[in-house]
């Protein structure tokens, strides 16, 4: 473990290490009243809907969870947020791109499209368990593809709007970006900002959830190429090719954070769009550079 490598940060410290094993975990924890549990084995969907790597995804993640709740209960911590994931909805009620049904309840019968999401699923369970018999207060919420600067853009677990900005960044004028399948597959996407207030509001309520935070702002994945195409002001051919998908159709249904916490996303699609590409287009400039 290392400490305080990333200096300068208004963080008080900062702690490297694997969260798979208990020790670091009950380091992490000590002397904290609030945790936020963002920690998986995750990615876009060239990770997760593979099928390649399921069994990492499952005992990491669940490792991870299981490692943090027990050392939280030892340690007497008081409120754990854990972010979950849409991607614990039923497969079945995402098959219409156009309708797709993801509200709180419609949760169960539970038939996840990936191990990724029955890992989510399980954990959901896992920590209102520890609210149920260890008194540890919990909030749950279900992340709806969240985006942003500083986030993930390649290597291959980048979420597609990270995907998307860097085919446009690198690809010159008249060119062609690749989208796996048809692109009519529906999703919608939610800047980080947006998250991170919707998070604190959930955790200075008194409602424990399971709660989507995301985007009611629905798009097809061709249009959403279109869009950042058009913000960085190039003209793109685009190609579909088979590739994993996912569902067919995702979108955050938002009236239940909206009747608890009153929560409104401030940021449109676009306007999300217009800060993360500039960010990525830099990094993509810099990596150039050193080719």
């Amino acid at each position: 473990m290392k400490r305080n490598e990333f200096s300068p940060s208004p963080a008080d410290e900062f702690i490297v290490g694997d969260l798979t094993d208990p020790v670091v975990c009950r380091e992490v924890v000590k002397d904290i009243e609030e945790i936020y549990q963002l920690a998986a084995d995750m990615g876009g969907a060239g990770y997760i809907f593979t099928g390649n790597n399921d069994a990492a995804v499952m005992y990491n993640s669940a490792t991870i969870n299981l490692n943090i709740a027990e050392a939280s209960r030892l340690a007497g911590v008081k409120k754990i947020f854990y972010s979950s994931s849409a991607c614990m909805y039923p497969e079945y009620n995402q098959l219409d791109p156009d309708n797709p049904k993801c509200s709180e309840e419609s949760a169960y019968p539970a038939a996840p499209d990936s191990e990724y999401g029955w890992e989510k699923l399980f954990s959901e369970r896992l920590y209102l368990a520890y609210n149920r018999n260890h008194g540890i207060q919990v909030r749950v919420a279900r992340f709806h593809n969240i985006f942003g600067e500083e986030g993930t853009w390649t290597g291959g677990k980048e979420k597609a709007p990270a995907a998307m900005c860097r085919k446009v960044a690198s690809t010159e004028e008249g060119g062609t970006i690749e989208i796996w399948g048809d692109g009519k597959q529906t999703r919608s996407f939610l800047h980080v900002q947006d998250c991170c207030d919707a998070v604190r509001l959930l955790m200075e309520s008194d409602f424990s959830g399971p709660v989507n935070i995301g985007s009611e702002e629905m798009i097809t994945i061709n249009d959403l190429a279109k869009m950042v195409m058009e913000i960085g002001n190039k003209k793109l051919n685009i190609k579909n090719i088979p590739g994993p998908t996912g569902v067919r159709g995702r979108n955050s249904d938002n009236a239940l954070i909206r009747e608890k916490l009153g929560w409104e996303p401030k940021m449109n699609l676009r306007q999300g769009l217009e800060r993360t590409y500039p960010w990525i287009a830099e990094q993509v400039a810099k990596q150039m550079e050193t080719v």
